[in-house]
């Protein structure tokens, strides 16, 4: 898929569980639909609209999603400049978001049905933080151990952070993993920190109570 930065910034907003929900209720529905009709490849004219035509004509985006177009305009839209270069069934999907005015999620809803095409594949996303950039070599233990241990096939997105230090943390779903060397050195340090307390505690309750009182 083509990297482009569109309006809607779907990472940051698969945070907020309102807008995944109903975003994740049209995705669903639009992969119940294209199956019910018999459409092979449902995610090809969806990915399309939304890297091609979205992101390559920002100016047409902002018009079709601005709240000072009225829904019967936006509508006529699709059926004039979207409805000939596309299937019908994708057509009507527009038309359908367009009329709960949801149109503006559109590329909330894309990312969310590669996700749970993803998941019905055996496939899932990790986010992987590491201190550098991974190798191939590593890239593929990584894999291997992850499907092992998990069952599934991840998908991974990298991101380097220098303050790691060493190691990596993984993320999958909303569970972490962190085994890298700067949270090795947080637990070293709150165990010293632990043992020095204890042994000035120790300090205290000899001085306390001296033999023999």
């Amino acid at each position: 898929m083509a990297d482009v930065r569109l309006k809607s910034r779907p990472d940051s907003v698969l945070e907020d569980p309102g807008a995944l929900a109903v975003a994740t209720l049209y995705a669903q529905s639009y992969m119940t639909a294209a199956k019910s009709n018999g459409v092979s490849d449902p995610a090809a004219e969806l990915n399309s609209f939304v890297t091609e035509v979205l992101g390559g004509f920002p100016e047409f985006q902002e018009l079709l999603m601005s709240d000072a177009v009225g829904r019967d305009d936006k509508l006529g839209i699709i059926d004039r400049v979207i409805a000939p270069r596309c299937s019908e069934f994708f057509a009507n999907f527009l038309r359908v978001l367009v009329r709960h005015g949801r149109i503006d999620m559109i590329v909330l809803i894309q990312t969310v049905f590669q996700r749970l095409q993803e998941q019905a594949a055996g496939k899932q996303r990790v986010r992987v933080r590491t201190a550098r950039a991974l190798s191939d070599s590593s890239r593929g233990q990584i894999k291997e151990s992850l499907k092992n241990k998990l069952g599934f096939e991840p998908i991974l997105q990298e991101s380097v952070d220098a303050s790691l230090l060493g190691g990596m943390v993984l993320q999958v779903g909303d569970t972490v993993f962190d085994s890298s060397l700067r949270s090795r050195l947080k637990q070293l340090q709150g165990r010293l920190v632990e043992k020095a307390f204890n042994e000035i505690q120790s300090g205290r309750d000899r001085f306390s109570h001296p033999e023999g009182d």
